[in-house]
């Protein structure tokens, strides 16, 4: 509470001198690390976590010692722990002090994912990137940014940025997003590397692959591309895209059968709905699965536990999402996220404004762990429950700044074991 009252009564020109006096004195104190190590920066809305864990992933294949700071991960080398800073890119010189401690492991590469509110407290600054990548945009922090335009620009800005660096490689962008050219014109002179889910060569077809959904094959691609930049073997990168196991609270299956249990991180409307139509393809065989296709089993639902919109935040999207959910889902339980120092029924109102049709069974319940016991509870042979909004964040957020410790995959496992123990 005092760091959001100093923040609004400190006049902005003096936040942005002591956020730039910040990441320079901090590149300064660590001896300015990024000139000894590859630093690749991951910008977008979407994927930027599926896609350094993708690299990261291909790079350890290849034998190369990685460094990675991600909203899921710290990693140096063999050393990785959950990210707790309730940060995606970190301020204070956190990343100047990992660029150090990577450098100190002889670690090849950092992988970073770059964040608009990090670019505007200058939290890229003073870091040699060699290289950088854009998966997509879409609206998102539209209120903190006041408007799509400036979050975009915030973006580019890091491009442009990387651009000036001196003897940074190449530029690696997502084609097929509305808003590529945007970043295209601010690689202008670098090397540009486009690159698409539709234009992935035959030979990195992944039969087996993991991941779940048509978007998640622009993450592969974006990982392909950046691999053969860097002279990787093709079956090395074959073969690392076929193990690998997914992202925590990613299409984070935790159960197949009798019914299909799935954590997602989406919190965006265009996340939300690539999910729910990953879901619904048929290919996916993850409603009425192909081992139960001939039994008696018939009209598999999609069962969906929405809590997708902070409190205090983009307030424009959370009918957008209700939108979309009463679009997809059979059933849905609304329930809360992080509501911070809102009014939780609020958040669950504002969604539920965004019915374009009433589902035919809906539920709003605000403790998120009733909700999803909930649905399970209402999950039959075939169906699939999809739970939304937090992924693998550990705390769930409350009001005066008071915070839980949270593990969705754990308590989803109670909940399923609970309905197990139930039938016996």
């Amino acid at each position: 509470m005092l760091k959001q009252l100093i923040k609004k009564i400190t006049p902005l020109f003096l936040l942005d001198f002591y956020y730039y006096s910040v990441a320079f004195f901090g590149a300064l104190f660590f001896g300015f690390p990024s000139r000894r190590i590859f630093v690749l920066g991951v910008t977008g809305t979407k994927g930027k976590s599926t896609v350094l864990e993708l690299i990261n992933a291909i790079l350890e294949t290849a034998g190369k010692k990685t460094a990675l700071l991600s909203s899921i991960r710290i990693k140096i080398n063999k050393e990785s722990q959950k990210n707790y800073l309730d940060n995606t890119m970190p301020g204070r010189a956190f990343i100047q002090s990992f660029l150090r401690q990577a450098v100190k492991a002889s670690c090849d590469y950092a992988l970073i994912e770059v964040t608009s509110q990090g670019v505007l407290q200058h939290r890229h600054r003073f870091i040699k990137w060699d290289t950088a990548l854009f998966t997509n945009l879409a609206p998102e922090h539209i209120e903190a940014h006041g408007g799509f335009e400036n979050y975009r620009a915030a973006k580019v800005s890091f491009f442009k940025y990387v651009r000036n660096t001196k003897d940074s490689r190449s530029f690696f962008i997502n084609q097929d997003d509305s808003s590529a050219q945007y970043f295209i014109e601010a690689a202008q002179k670098r090397k540009v590397i486009l690159y698409s889910k539709n234009t992935i060569n035959s030979k990195f077809y992944i039969p087996n692959s993991n991941l779940i959904g048509d978007f998640n094959q622009e993450n592969i691609a974006a990982a392909i591309v950046f691999a053969k930049s860097q002279g990787i073997d093709e079956e090395i990168i074959k073969k690392a895209i076929e193990n690998f196991p997914g992202v925590p609270g990613r299409m984070e299956i935790v159960q197949k059968e009798p019914f299909t249990v799935i954590i997602d991180y989406a919190h965006t409307p265009d996340s939300l709905e690539e999910v729910y139509q990953a879901i619904r393809n048929p290919k996916s065989e993850i409603l009425n699965p192909k081992q139960i296709q001939n039994s008696n089993v018939q009209n598999s639902k999609l069962i969906c536990v929405l809590g997708g919109a902070g409190g205090g935040r983009d307030k424009w999207k959370r009918p957008k999402m209700g939108e979309i959910a009463a679009n997809y889902c059979d059933e849905i339980i609304l329930t809360n996220e992080d509501p911070y120092d809102e009014n939780p029924a609020t958040i669950l109102n504002g969604i539920e404004a965004g019915f374009s049709q009433i589902p035919n069974s809906y539920y709003k319940i605000l403790d998120r762990k009733e909700a999803i016991k909930k649905a399970i509870s209402l999950a039959k042979e075939g169906d699939a429950v999809i739970i939304t909004g937090k992924g693998c964040e550990p705390w769930l957020h409350l009001g005066k700044g008071k915070k839980i410790t949270w593990d969705e995959r754990k308590i989803t496992e109670e909940m399923l074991l609970e309905k197990t123990s139930r039938k016996r």
